[in-house]
């Protein structure tokens, strides 16, 4: 086409601007605020870029304006369910701004989440959404430092780096004892596994639920740090159970162990939940198809997600939050496999079975 190169051979900012038949000025505006331009020039500008294949050079946009526009993400896992509904929250909400999502997995790590904070602010992000409250005093320090809004999400707590959105594992733990209280059941276990600190929270919400009641017991306690699965709640269970055969019902750390169990019942011919009642955690959308119906504690995972990603965007754009601290709560889905001993437990006609009741205790925060 006889366009000039710049000796590394990449398209200049210059030649989308003469292409788009708008000025230098106009096609940078383009890149750092779309919405700036009229929909004419948007468009041309855009179909220029893409005919030449003009990357925009974030690097050295970022020199000029001491920041890119990138948000950074970081959590735990990227198999998990739970935290796939939640990047599905933050990609509804950025999708149509200017700021791309850039993905980094702690796997579980402290360490591994204060190393790659180092890389994220090395890079100049608009803003950070990281995963819980139990950084290193190292990484403490960094975000406290950072010139960027910050959302900590998945639970709430005293103490917010910036903003921070979520709810209280230990109040729904003891929630969903009490639920089980309610149904007339006393020998409750509890089976967690891989304990990061929100399944020690959970932990903590049982122990203390329990203790109210004078019933706990430490042999009710099965844990492992295993990572979790459907096949190591079927596990769990069976060690519970050598420990107390009376049990009477069991509380999971989450919805794989609950489903593992579950399925251990089914093998033993423990009648659920005749002899054994279950409730899970999270209420993954398995809960609802499993036969009995499964209960657990409904977490608002996706809208968290989407409203940590709005809350930073617009506090990127200068527009604070008047809540920077948002409790978004939980619920227990009470299903067939905690209802009453006495109570018909077969499917219901009309689908899962579900009442979608809310059981909640006081908060032990307040």
């Amino acid at each position: 086409m006889g366009r000039k190169r710049t000796k590394s051979g990449k398209i200049r900012l210059a030649e989308v601007a003469e292409l788009a038949g708008v000025s230098p000025i106009t096609a940078s505006r383009f890149f750092r605020n779309p919405d700036a331009l009229s929909i004419g020039k948007r468009t041309r500008v855009e179909s220029a870029a893409k005919e030449l294949g003009y990357v925009p050079n974030l690097a050295a946009r970022a020199l000029a304006s001491q920041r890119t526009e990138v948000i950074g993400v970081l959590i735990p896992s990227l198999t998990n369910n739970v935290f796939s509904d939640v990047l599905r929250g933050i990609y509804d909400a950025s999708e149509g701004s200017r700021y791309s999502i850039q993905l980094s997995n702690t796997r579980y790590s402290i360490l591994q989440e204060e190393k790659l904070l180092r890389l994220f602010l090395a890079q100049k992000p608009a803003g950070l959404i990281v995963t819980g409250i139990d950084q290193t005093p190292e990484s403490r320090a960094m975000l406290e430092a950072a010139d960027c809004p910050i959302v900590q999400i998945m639970e709430i707590g005293p103490d917010p780096v910036d903003m921070m959105i979520g709810f209280s594992h230990y109040d729904a733990a003891r929630a969903a004892v009490a639920h089980l209280f309610e149904q007339g059941r006393r020998k409750i276990g509890f089976v967690g596994a891989r304990m990061d600190p929100r399944v020690q929270r959970r932990l903590d919400g049982y122990v203390s639920a329990m203790k109210d009641a004078g019933s706990f017991e430490q042999r009710l306690v099965v844990t492992t740090a295993t990572p979790t699965s459907v096949t190591l709640g079927g596990a769990l269970f069976t060690d519970l159970l050598a420990a107390e055969p009376n049990l009477d019902a069991v509380f999971c750390a989450n919805d794989d162990l609950a489903l593992g169990v579950l399925f251990e019942c089914r093998r033993r011919e423990i009648a659920v939940p005749e002899q054994i009642a279950i409730v899970g955690f999270n209420d993954l959308e398995f809960m609802a198809s499993a036969v009995p119906t499964l209960t657990s504690v409904r977490t608002n995972r996706y809208e968290m997600g989407r409203t940590a990603a709005t809350m930073l965007i617009e506090a990127i754009d200068g527009q604070r939050p008047e809540r920077p601290v948002l409790d978004l709560g939980f619920r227990v889905i009470e299903r067939q496999s905690s209802l009453p001993r006495h109570s018909d437990s077969r499917p219901a006609v009309s689908g899962a079975g579900a009442t979608n009741k809310m059981v909640a205790l006081p908060s032990s925060h307040d």
